[in-house]
């Protein structure tokens, strides 16, 4: 199996606070890697690693076989980065930036001209070329940074938090340009706190506190998680909340919206202790087991070595 993006026990500490503790991942090619997680994990500053702008303490990493501290300016050539706040120039229309990209990367005249084009029509901004950046809706903005980044055709980008701040339709728009760049050879890795978006990945990596915790399939997460998740509404979520805190079966209890999800290795014994407390409470209910999500699957492992590190808190 041929990987295309690779860490080698990277570690990185600011201080005396590892950042990234021995890390390890493989990223297959052209395929879409999602490094996903909460403010604080890591993600970021193992992105400004792996695209040799910043140099980690130990460890080390491949991006098409070249090593990201040796060979950190041939891989430049290879990458498009994209950070959380990426710098546009609000003065220059989006074809201009484009323009300006262009010439930053040194792309040929005659071919930045058609690259320009096919990439004003690939994110949808043909008709936007005349406006300034700062003129652009927040999901506009992120297409046009995707597109400077792409103006010089790389084999591997990188994108941190790309649809943070971003409205719903814009962020599917940006995702359909990423499945139709993997499907034209390039290899994706994308960081994200979004549980939805990290479904849409081939692969992800749970990090949490500087370290990969889970890296598998979405689906293969989800489907080995085996535990049984119990789906409560009621008409008080809170109060039910602070009772099947008190049920010695249920591992985790948690809110979710305006559902309590309640976590179990055995279905019957917590459904009857929940409807048994529900009732005592004269509270209006359902029960119902559902099918775990990623989000179920993340806060549990989290919780679990939370708890092992530091003991059991309700």
């Amino acid at each position: 199996m041929e990987h295309d993006i690779q860490t080698f026990s990277l570690v990185k500490k600011f201080g005396d606070v590892p950042a990234v503790d021995n890390l390890n991942i493989n990223v297959r090619k052209n395929t879409i890697y999602g490094l996903v997680g909460p403010d604080g994990a890591g993600k970021t500053t193992t992105m400004r690693m792996l695209c040799s702008l910043l140099k980690p303490d130990s460890g080390t990493g491949k991006i098409g076989g070249h090593d990201i501290v040796k060979d950190s300016e041939e891989i430049k050539k290879h990458i498009g980065y994209m950070p959380q706040k990426f710098s546009l120039y609000g003065d220059l229309t989006v074809i201009e930036n484009l323009e300006f990209y262009s010439e930053i990367y040194q792309v040929p005249k005659r071919e930045s001209k058609e690259k320009i084009q096919f990439l004003l029509e690939f994110s949808n901004l043909k008709n936007h070329s005349y406006k300034l950046a700062d003129q652009l809706s927040g999901g506009m903005k992120q297409k046009l940074a995707l597109s400077c980044n792409l103006i010089h055709t790389p084999k591997y980008l990188f994108l941190d938090e790309p649809t943070i701040g971003v409205d719903p339709v814009a962020r599917r728009e940006l995702w359909k340009i990423l499945f139709d760049l993997r499907e034209q050879g390039v290899t994706i890795f994308v960081s994200t706190p979004y549980m939805d978006e990290a479904e849409r990945c081939d692969e992800i990596g749970l990090m949490y506190s500087g370290s990969i915790i889970k890296n598998d399939r979405p689906d293969n997460i989800i489907r080995d998680f085996g535990k049984h998740i119990l789906c409560v509404v009621s008409d008080d979520s809170y109060a039910a909340r602070e009772a099947a805190l008190g049920i010695a079966s249920a591992e985790d209890v948690y809110l979710l919206g305006e559902e309590l999800h309640v976590i179990s290795d055995n279905i019957e014994i917590i459904r009857r202790e929940l409807e048994q407390l529900l009732k005592s409470m004269n509270a209006d209910y359902t029960i119902n087991e559902i099918t775990p999500t990623l989000e179920d699957v993340f806060v549990n492992i989290v919780k679990s070595r939370t708890e092992m590190t530091y003991g059991k808190r309700n």
